[in-house]
Parts: C-alpha cells; sequence; structure tokens
C-alpha cells in the first residue's frame, strides 16, 4: 500500500514505517481533494498524514511533488476506492516483485501484514506474478497469435453485468 511509485520508486520503504503505516492501519482515510497544490504545503500535509517527511520525498522535483501526492493519497492511501488496502497491498508487491524493487518488496510486505494479509496470502500473490510472468514470457516468445489465444479461451473480453 505504501509503494509510493508515483513518487520515487527506489525509495519507497520509508513509508511503510511511522506514522502513515499507523494512520493507515487505523483507517484514517486520504482523500485528493485535501492535497495542496505547492511543494511547501504539500511537505506540511504530508507530516500531517505521516508524521514527518522522509527524506526521498524532497528528491522529487518540487514542481511535480504536489501532482504525485495527490495521486498516491487519492488512489493508495484511500479507503474510498474500489479495492481494499490489502488487496491494493498485495497487488503492489506482486508487481515489486517482479520489477523488481527490494524497497518496494520491503515496504508491500509489511503495509500487506498492517492490512491484515496473511503469509499464504502473501505468498499467493508474489506466485502469481510470478506465473503470469512465466506464462506471458512462453506467449510472447512462441509468438503465439492473438485471435487463436482468445478464440480458444472463450472469445472476446468478458462482459460485466
Amino acid at each position: 500500500m505504501f509503494a509510493f511509485r508515483a513518487i520515487l520508486n527506489s525509495a519507497s520503504a520509508a513509508l511503510a514505517t511511522g506514522a502513515l503505516a499507523t494512520a493507515i492501519a487505523a483507517g484514517a482515510p486520504a482523500h485528493a481533494g485535501d492535497v495542496p497544490a505547492s511543494a511547501e504545503a504539500t511537505y506540511k500535509d504530508i507530516e500531517q498524514t505521516m508524521g514527518g517527511v522522509p527524506s526521498f520525498i524532497k528528491l522529487f522535483p518540487k514542481t511535480g511533488i504536489a501532482g504525485a501526492w495527490a495521486e498516491l493519497k487519492s488512489i493508495e492511501l484511500s479507503e474510498d476506492t474500489a479495492l481494499s488496502p490489502k488487496v491494493k497491498s498485495l497487488i503492489s508487491l506482486a508487481v515489486s516483485a517482479q520489477i523488481p524493487c527490494t524497497y518496494c518488496i520491503w515496504a508491500d510486505t509489511n503495509s500487506a501484514r498492517q492490512a491484515g494479509a496473511t503469509d499464504e496470502e502473501i505468498a499467493e500473490a508474489v506466485a502469481m506474478s510470478a506465473l503470469t510472468r512465466h506464462w506471458s514470457t512462453f506467449f510472447n516468445g512462441m509468438q503465439v497469435d492473438l485471435d487463436t489465444f482468445k478464440k480458444e479461451l472463450g472469445g472476446e473480453t468478458a462482459k460485466q453485468e
């Protein structure tokens, strides 16, 4: 849940610690409309939300920090989304394992556990990412015809009911 890829993919581990993790785990939802526009106001909002501003955040260009924080706060940190914090953290962990990003893996594993994920759920999420990567490599390497693939697996994309 705290991957913070929009801000600094390689330094996201710091978000899984401290007041932010506590605030999110305690159910303190974030709202994108609450995000300020200037860098200094953004840092104040981050401090209010997290209890401090991790040093790597100030490495991000000031011209983009407000937008990056708004994206993170409205999707990843918000409980007002279609996916639960646990599901978001498991997806993030699975992607982090494929990138691979050591910082993200550490942070996402902690986030998943804080959101209630079991070791078995964590292992399954990572295994699913490995399985998807395996078959993707095979399909692309063998140049499997996409139209034939779709036909053999039941036609076009499933429709939402």
